[in-house]
């Protein structure tokens, strides 16, 4: 998991750092509960003050963020996930990095590809269009349609992490003075949240800046599920890969089609995903003793120098004091890992079989987007960021094999039916037969009796 937290004051003389202490050390909870109190006085009391560290200023200022107005967004919230943190965050960067008004051409050529791709796509899957809704997004109007979808995903992670970080200081001797513990523990969900909508919304900026539809990422982030395309994305997608723009569009656009046909004709699959990431952020747990250990042992390394504060932050960033995962939170993963490559898979089949003699580029654009999807994929960057979860290419190939083996040993039926029971594991996906034969219900059913 990435390495979530607040990171106290950097300057030793900061009254609200305990006496004797080094930005390197562990601070001892009365020194937490000082900062934090300040920090209330600065979101809900008089807007930040004169002494709030100048370093965090300057990183606010890098984002293009005005810190007053950052920390008076928080003075009414009461999610475990401030919407509007990522929200505005994502507009910076996507601001920062520019983007293009969607032209009368853009609307003309990407509704026309999706209209070829959906009559395409009702020869090579059995699930149908529920819609005839297709949507086409500039970078700015995508981040703000996905946004419901991005707390729907990922607030369970911020409740979880917040209750940790709750549960934490609950068995922990109030010092004298310290505010009331159900205003700390407020505080400390909100900077929870805060802190995780903000890499959330640095996510979703650059994301805003790749992805080609509103299912690139794999995750169900529009409701109900419906086609939607970026045509500017679409069209630095294609750069230099001497592919006619009209086919690459009308690739994306069956790409988009199939996923959020699956998505719509399965909506348990929704929920299973989402189960995956909240049986996560239920298993986080914090071990002070363990990261205090860590601590010492990379002093003593010299991973970390006690007298360079940088040393420290790339310690952060490597991981270290990061929570370790517990068997349920692994199998989270794994599970949540295997959906992601199973929905990449089935969709690069369908795609197959829909344009397999009509896109004559077909095999070189299945290639470049498996090239792409090996160095950073949309769904490597998010979930790398949230979870430090590596999304194998190697898995997507193995699930893209694994389907189109089904649909070959029996048909496009019964290779769609696979999503309405048991998935396969991570193991069946390289013995289709043998997953086929644990899942089929035999005829006689005397010699169960």
């Amino acid at each position: 998991m990435s390495p979530f937290g607040f990171v106290p004051p950097d300057d030793p003389e900061d009254p609200h750092w305990s006496e004797g202490s080094s930005p390197n050390e562990n601070p001892d909870f009365a020194a937490l509960f000082s900062y934090l109190q300040s920090q209330m006085q600065s979101q809900f009391g008089e807007g930040i003050p004169p002494e709030l560290s100048k370093d965090i200023q300057e990183q606010f200022s890098k984002l293009g963020i005005n810190p007053l107005g950052f920390f008076d967004a928080l003075k009414n919230t009461t999610s475990a996930l401030p919407l509007e943190i990522s929200r505005d965050l994502a507009k910076k960067c996507v601001s920062t990095e520019g983007f293009k008004p969607i032209g009368r051409t853009d609307v003309a050529q990407i509704t026309q590809a999706m209209e070829i791709a959906d009559l395409w796509l009702n020869d090579a899957t059995v699930f149908p269009a529920q819609s005839n809704e297709m949507k086409i997004y500039s970078r700015s109007d995508w981040i703000d349609a996905t946004m419901d979808g991005w707390k729907k995903n990922v607030e369970p992670l911020a409740a979880g992490l917040s209750k940790a970080m709750t549960s934490l200081i609950e068995n922990q001797q109030m010092p004298e003075g310290a505010p009331p513990m159900a205003q700390v523990a407020s505080l400390l969900r909100t900077f929870i949240g805060t802190m995780i909508a903000t890499q959330l919304g640095q996510v979703i900026g650059g994301l805003a800046t790749s992805v080609t539809g509103a299912h690139d990422v794999g995750l169900p982030l529009i409701d109900p599920a419906r086609p939607a395309l970026i045509p500017e994305n679409i069209e630095n997608w294609s750069a230099d890969i001497g592919v006619e723009p009209s086919e690459v569009q009308l690739f994306h656009a069956l790409r988009e089609g199939a996923v959020a046909r699956l998505f719509e004709n399965n909506p348990w699959l929704v929920d299973y995903m989402r189960t995956s990431i909240a049986d996560y952020g239920k298993g986080i747990r914090i071990d002070i003793e363990a990261m205090q250990r860590q601590a010492e042992e990379a002093i003593e390394s010299g991973a970390i120098d006690p007298n360079n504060p940088e040393t420290f932050s790339i310690a952060l960033n490597k991981g270290m004091f990061t929570p370790e995962e517990s068997p349920a939170q692994v199998d989270a993963l794994t599970k949540l890992e295997t959906v992601l490559a199973l929905i990449d898979g089935w969709a690069d089949d369908v795609i197959t079989q829909a344009a397999n003699d009509r896109l004559p580029s077909l095999s070189a654009l299945r290639e470049t987007l498996r090239r792409r999807r090996a160095t950073s994929s949309p769904a490597q960057q998010l979930f790398s960021s949230l979870f430090g979860l590596e999304v194998s290419p190697r898995l997507a190939r193995e699930a893209s094999t694994f389907w189109s083996q089904v649909r070959e040993l029996k048909d496009v039926t019964l290779r769609d039916q696979v999503w309405s029971g048991i998935l396969p594991t991570h193991e069946e996906l390289l013995n289709p037969q043998e997953f086929l034969s644990s899942v089929e219900v035999p005829d006689d059913l005397s010699g169960l009796l």
